[in-house]
């Protein structure tokens, strides 16, 4: 005998539609990214989910400094200019391939062994951590492309799960679809932070050696590219050790970078 009230089906007919609803929203979301990105072939993009998350930041920080409270680093101007293509460096072109994606123009959006080797390298780090009894290991720096990395500022949040990674895939898959692989590397260095504040090759170009983008030598390109990491730490540390070191090897890897 049913107990009065229960009624089975109708819960199941909740649930169906709940998740007929969720379906859509997901399709929907994707619809929308494709749109986006598509557009994105003949349009710039005004601004990046990382910009605006940024600005939010900054508006934060302002505030308090308009109540009196002590912030850690200054707030300075926003900058960035959008330049064509042909108007970055191909010193600067060469020297982000040869750091960040050095198979940038022969693989579909996603480097699997470099994903595969990145992951284990962080197996590896939450393993030493685990024995050696601290609750956080050091963050292993690798596996995206930089494909995926635009991916991750144009259109996604900075919160780290899986969720979010297979959809970083799903972009990664839709740019390479619908944008040629030089578009994808121009809206990349238009868009890219490059210290505090600081977002795309020209301004930063302007802002750490007082020329243009498309004057950057090659030494000042693979200064660039070091930082991109981290730029704002590397704002603050112009000329470490390891900053000067990196910067050599660039140098020397630059000549061997494939141009898409």
């Amino acid at each position: 005998m049913k107990r009065a009230g229960f009624q089975p089906e109708a819960g199941w007919r909740k649930l169906r539609n709940w998740l007929l609803w969720m379906l859509m929203a997901m399709v929907g979301l994707q619809l929308f990214f494709v749109m986006r990105i598509a557009l994105m072939a003949w349009l710039a993009p005004e601004s990046t989910a990382f910009m605006r998350s940024e600005a939010w930041r900054r508006v934060h920080a302002q505030g308090n400094l308009s109540a009196g409270k002590t912030e850690t680093r200054p707030v300075r101007d926003w900058q960035q200019q959008w330049v064509s293509g042909q108007h970055l460096s191909v010193h600067l072109k060469r020297a982000v391939i040869a750091a960040e994606d050095d198979g940038f123009a022969q693989h579909q959006g996603v480097d699997w062994a470099a994903m595969e080797s990145a992951w284990a390298r962080n197996r590896q780090q939450a393993q030493r951590a685990q024995r050696a009894g601290t609750t956080q290991a050091a963050k292993v720096v690798g596996g995206s492309t930089i494909t995926q990395q635009l991916a991750k500022n144009l259109l996604l949040s900075g919160e780290r799960h899986l969720a979010r990674k297979a959809q970083e895939l799903i972009l990664a898959f839709l740019l390479e679809t619908f944008l040629s692989k030089p578009r994808i590397l121009e809206i990349y260095l238009n868009s890219v932070e490059w210290g505090d504040g600081v977002f795309g090759a020209e301004a930063a170009a302007r802002r750490y050696f007082g020329v243009s983008a498309a004057q950057l030598s090659a030494e000042q390109a693979a200064r660039l590219a070091v930082m991109l990491p981290a730029p704002k730490m590397f704002e603050r540390r112009p000329n470490s050790a390891y900053m000067n070191r990196r910067t050599a090897t660039i140098l020397a890897r630059m000549p061997n970078a494939i141009l898409p």
